[in-house]
């Protein structure tokens, strides 16, 4: 047997809408990874850019379990000197909801350069409406 490798011009960009409200959001986030990420194709290569584009709509109605809504928080530095900053889950919450998904997804992809390439491809929105229909998303069911 031959172990075959997949070109870049073979490569099948599919969309995919996932609705967040209700799921919780560590499964829910490594569920979307695994989809950027190209990893339900039975050609996955790890070095490649295979996976899809998926847009998440309802961030703001995602869940946290236990007392992580009253003591999650999130780190970012400047890079300067005293630059650290921290931000809890309830502010990111009410202010800019679709990053916590972001924030989320992104722990779960490479940390290198086509982890950030792979992370373009995630689209988060509030709410219901997006403005990606003209892409033919299909639904992804997301437990």
């Amino acid at each position: 047997m031959k172990t075959t490798t997949i070109k870049e011009s073979e490569i099948q960009h599919d969309w995919w809408i996932a609705d967040a409200e209700g799921k919780t959001l560590g499964r829910f986030a490594s569920q979307i990874a695994q989809l950027l990420r190209g990893k339900h194709k039975p050609h996955f290569t790890p070095h490649m850019d295979m996976g899809d584009c998926v847009v998440v709509i309802n961030a703001e109605k995602i869940r946290v379990s236990g007392a992580k809504e009253e003591q999650k928080e999130y780190f970012r530095h400047s890079g300067y000197p005293g630059g650290a900053k921290t931000s809890s889950y309830k502010h990111l919450k009410s202010t800019h909801p679709e990053r916590i998904v972001t924030n989320a997804v992104k722990g779960m992809l490479p940390h290198n350069k086509l982890g950030r390439q792979i992370l373009g491809h995630l689209r988060v929105y509030v709410g219901t409406d997006h403005p990606h229909d003209a892409q033919q998303s299909k639904v992804v069911d997301i437990k």
